[in-house]
């Protein structure tokens, strides 16, 4: 009897870890690959949520003037993020007809959807300047009641440094760069690695070493089968994808095995 139940213990603790293992999807930028959506528009965060994504990861910078907006790259055709007017910025268009978004329309739409949000602080060219985004970003956060479902990543080490100190307790931030080992980051106070997938190649004994630290581990962009593949076999945490729905059925049928 006692030899049954041992059995049964050890056979639901290894499905639950198995269960366990399976990788979340992230959508990069959103779910912008598909039909009337775009890179980091309200349209891809809503798409994301929509086909059940975990979460999706966006991009946040600060104007001249102090408005937080949406926007991977530095520029928005042609215009300076950081050195130009909230006016002149949101004017422009994104690829589906949308103009460039608020942080704060952003958060709107994510209070609404059950999945989480992971925003991307990106490196201003001002120190100060990159701070205040970060008081404001929290604070926002904040009004909307998102702090239990937000996450934060950087390249920026000080960035990464002062999302640590001005978030609540407990807020995970990951860092961006491969430059630095899993003990390193976790010194710094880091919630995990989030590391590209070349990165990670190099180095696939870092999953493990992240784990061992009680760290998570996140790898971008992963877009083809075979390293989703890959990801899935190293047993990393999290799967930041331009193809969410593809990542979904390899999961799936994953389970079945």
């Amino acid at each position: 009897m006692k030899t049954r139940l041992f059995m049964a213990l050890a056979i639901a603790a290894s499905a639950l870890t198995a269960s366990a293992a399976q990788p979340k999807v992230i959508a990069h930028r959103g779910y912008w690959d598909t039909t009337g959506s775009a890179q980091n528009s309200l349209r891809a965060l809503a798409k994301a949520d929509s086909v059940g994504c975990f979460a999706s990861e966006f991009d946040v910078w600060m104007t001249s003037d102090g408005v937080l907006v949406v926007n991977h790259d530095a520029d928005i055709n042609g215009v300076h993020i950081e050195t130009s007017p909230a006016k002149k910025v949101l004017a422009e268009k994104l690829s589906n007809g949308e103009n460039v978004p608020t942080l704060e329309s952003y958060l709107q739409l994510a209070a609404k959807q059950p999945s989480r949000i992971v925003l991307e602080l990106k490196t201003h060219d001002s120190r100060k300047h990159e701070r205040k985004a970060i008081k404001d970003i929290v604070a926002m956060v904040k009004k909307y009641g998102l702090e239990d479902k937000t996450d934060y990543i950087t390249f920026s080490k000080y960035g990464f440094q002062d999302l640590i100190k001005y978030t609540p307790k407990g807020t995970a931030v990951y860092y961006l760069s491969g430059d630095y080992i899993p003990w390193q980051v976790k010194e710094m106070g880091g919630a995990g690695i989030d590391y590209s997938l070349k990165a990670m190649k190099k180095h696939p004994e870092w999953v493990k070493m992240s784990h061992d630290l009680g760290m998570e581990v996140n790898v971008w962009t992963v877009n083809e089968p075979e390293d989703m593949q890959w990801c899935i076999d190293h047993g990393v945490d999290y799967i930041t994808t331009n193809a969410p729905e593809l990542l979904q059925e390899i999961l799936k049928k994953q389970e079945k095995k």
